[in-house]
């Protein structure tokens, strides 16, 4: 998320570090390379020149701290004023005073609006609400299907009809919610094109027969430019009073984030980051702003990290930590948890410090999945005391898992080493930013795996 903007910011901050303290040439000569920066982000135009004048203005104005290094000074001024171009805060939901509070979702064909319903029902149904997705999309095939399944998936009841009338579908929807005590509707209207006049017709009068409590529009943040103009088309015809962001996960540019809020002047409701389910998350600018600036994510990775820790484990964890007694179990179970947290990088990436080091780094999940493999192939004994695996239980555990007896030893290595290291954290040892890094031993054992089939698959080629 965000990587090539990062990226290009952080050379322009060393700009600054060239330099002894900030002058007008310097400070300008950054904010052309800011504006640089921003512009190949694919941020609006209009927003950019805006940007670059309140940063250059209060580079330039009494309010630079002289006792702090040029670097600092910059970074502070552009992070406070990312936060006020993508806030304020302004995630809630309200909901209505008489129930059913009616969310309606709009937003261009492929913008991954009904996968952000069903994850919108889920995050509600964490809240306590009991929501209920209704399928309006008549036109697109299968999309009825999609959210019935999407329903299932989130224990949610769907309502929708096949090639009814997506105005009477949404009608009948608000009255059936009545019936089954569902306190939120939450409406998948029909994507639809930027000149599709009949389609945005449809979503003006489902909105007017229904009078939703919050209308949302759902955009695809890689679209960048495309994701803003429709937004702002939207707006002017459906009064929105959020946006959400989906696929920010494989936004590397950022532009639609940094845009959104200030062309339409709607707050960025929520952002997808992911495509499961459970991974939305409530937008907070100074959180974002962190991340462009390579400084991490500390709160969201903690929030995501109580989310998937269970505290009596927990409490049976931290025995087990501090009687040196950790297990190969207890290890799979703190690999499970992290995965579930997310994809590994991105939460490396949210440790201050941590983002920069990886640049370039390859990290793929997947390699993970030999650790399990690894570890399944055991026998309860074995998990208990990996000590006592030796040559011949190593070959064994190797052809169970299509893994070689490198491998295993590899894993039993880091085991004993995660374990010391567990033992010096103490209670906090089970989520720390450095026993995570030694989940990332997979990638070693998969590309030593790699490397190996590379070299079999040459020596083949040779024979030939």
């Amino acid at each position: 998320m965000f990587e090539t903007i990062s990226q290009k910011l952080e050379g322009v901050f060393n700009v600054f570090r060239r330099n002894a303290r900030l002058t007008e040439k310097n400070i300008r000569e950054g904010m052309r390379q800011v504006r640089t920066a921003l512009l190949e982000a694919d941020v609006n135009l209009n927003v950019v020149r805006e940007f670059t004048r309140k940063v250059t203005e209060r580079a330039t104005g009494e309010d630079v701290v002289r006792s702090v290094s040029p670097t600092q000074q910059i970074v502070k001024i552009v992070h406070d004023e990312l936060v006020a171009l993508m806030g304020p805060v302004d995630h809630a939901i309200p909901f209505a005073e008489k129930p059913p509070t009616v969310i309606m979702l709009a937003g261009l064909q492929g913008s991954g609006k009904t996968t952000m319903a069903g994850k919108l029902a889920k995050y509600l149904s964490a809240k306590g609400h009991r929501p209920m997705l209704v399928g309006a999309d008549v036109k697109r095939p299968a999309a009825i299907e999609q959210i019935r399944v999407l329903g299932s998936q989130v224990d949610v009841p769907v309502h929708a009809e096949v090639g009814g009338d997506p105005v009477r579908i949404c009608e009948k929807s608000i009255k059936e919610a009545r019936k089954q005590d569902r306190d939120v509707v939450i409406l998948d209207t029909a994507g639809r094109l930027h000149i599709d006049e009949e389609m945005m017709e449809e979503a003006k009068q489902i909105a007017k027969r229904t009078t939703p409590d919050q209308v949302y529009l759902v955009c695809d943040a890689m679209t960048g430019q495309d994701a803003v103009n429709s937004a702002d088309r939207f707006n002017r015809t459906l009064e929105l009073d959020g946006i959400i962001l989906t696929k920010m996960d494989g936004d590397a540019r950022g532009g639609a984030a940094l845009s959104v809020k200030a062309v339409t002047g709607k707050a960025i409701k929520f952002v997808g980051v992911g495509e499961k389910l459970d991974r939305l998350e409530e937008f907070h600018p100074d959180r974002m702003a962190d991340r462009i600036l390579g400084m991490g994510d500390v709160v969201t990775l903690v929030e995501r990290a109580q989310e998937q820790v269970d505290l009596e484990e927990a409490k049976k964890l931290q025995e087990k930590i501090a009687k040196a007694e950790l297990n190969l179990n207890d290890f799979l179970k703190q690999l499970q948890q992290i995965r579930k947290m997310g994809p590994l990088k991105e939460l490396m990436s949210m440790i201050p410090g941590v983002g920069k080091q990886m640049k370039g780094l390859d990290i793929d999940d997947r390699e993970l999945t030999s650790i399990e493999a690894i570890i399944r192939s055991m026998t309860p004994e074995e998990r208990t005391r990996p000590e006592i695996i030796d040559g011949s239980r190593r070959m064994r555990i190797a052809r169970g898992s299509g893994s070689d007896p490198s491998d295993v030893s590899g894993l039993l290595k880091q085991f004993k080493q995660m374990r010391q290291m567990m033992k010096r954290f103490g209670a906090g040892a089970a989520m720390n930013p450095d026993v995570m890094q030694g989940a990332l031993s997979g990638q070693r054992f998969g590309k030593q795996r790699s490397h190996r089939k590379k070299k079999v698959r040459k020596k083949r080629k040779k024979k030939k």
